[in-house]
């Protein structure tokens, strides 16, 4: 993906938010009214990985047991 191609999702997603017209889910759903739930709406859709940089590696599993 582009550089700064998250950023212009997010921005068309706050435009929405601001005009009333984002909603939650599909379009029948309610309409979104907290601006931090606009935001992660906008991330999670302008990245493929959701939240954080684009391509971040998992991370590590760990294992509690008694290792045999």
């Amino acid at each position: 993906m582009p550089k700064g191609m998250g950023q212009k999702t997010v921005k068309s997603v706050m435009d929405k938010f601001e005009s009333g017209k984002l909603h939650s889910g599909s379009k029948s759903g309610p309409t979104v009214r907290n601006p931090k739930q606009a935001i992660a709406i906008g991330i999670n859709e302008g990245y493929p990985g959701g939240y954080g940089k684009p391509g971040s590696p998992p991370p590590p599993v760990k294992h509690h047991g008694k290792g045999y």
